[in-house]
């Protein structure tokens, strides 16, 4: 008899799948049973940006090729950062406000930080956060204050990650993809990762 399914099958798609809504559907399936079990917030994003990162590559419409995304991860407040219990450098700085911190992610090592101060913040991920709205950018060299972290990418698309408690909405941070082709994402890739965000969000002890 076959052996359960290993982990890192869940990135597989299966040739039936046509259309983007199919294929984040088909994501969503698998992520859900990943995220079962754990609420811990920096192992469930780590698990969803592999996920999503290895499922496009395998998805013809994205691939590995000129169209693929090089990049897939999170940016989360820095508040929600833990304490550090052991401090080698006692110079360092403590987390500090208005700001998001990098978080799981797959792809080219990525900046540090986002700036979210108001008036100072710049960049897709800053306006997504402040805004608490997805902002697809067709044409990232048009974007104003856009933060290159990747010369060859081309294209992105960022989601909040808004908890909604007790009639309140509080964003956590961003959910970040790049793309080397123009124009990579529609609004087809804004309602699944949406849909994703949300489920991570509601999977996790924040």
């Amino acid at each position: 008899m076959p052996g359960p399914p290993h982990h890192a099958d869940s990135s597989l798609v299966p040739a039936f799948i046509q259309t983007k809504s199919q294929f984040w559907e088909h994501v969503i399936s698998k992520l859900t049973p990943l995220l079962d079990g754990q609420r811990d917030w920096v192992t469930n994003l780590a698990n969803t940006s592999s996920l999503v990162y290895h499922s496009l590559l395998s998805y013809p419409a994205f691939g590995d090729g000129p169209s693929s995304v090089n990049w897939c991860g999170f940016y989360v407040d820095s508040s929600l950062f833990p304490t550090p219990k052991i401090r080698m450098d006692h110079n360092a700085a403590s987390n500090v406000s208005s700001r998001l911190l990098l978080g799981p992610f797959c792809g080219k090592p990525a900046c540090q930080f986002v700036d979210t101060t108001p008036g100072k913040g710049r960049g897709v991920c800053a306006d997504t956060f402040t805004s608490c709205k997805t902002i697809v950018v067709s044409d990232v060299n048009a974007y104003p204050g856009h933060i290159a972290c990747d010369g060859d990418t081309k294209s992105e698309i960022v989601c909040p990650l808004i908890l909604r408690s007790s009639g309140k909405d509080v964003t956590l941070g961003v959910f970040d993809l790049d793309c080397l082709a123009q124009g990579g994402f529609d609004d087809d890739d804004r309602t699944g990762l949406e849909k994703i965000a949300q489920l991570v969000v509601d999977a996790c002890d924040w």
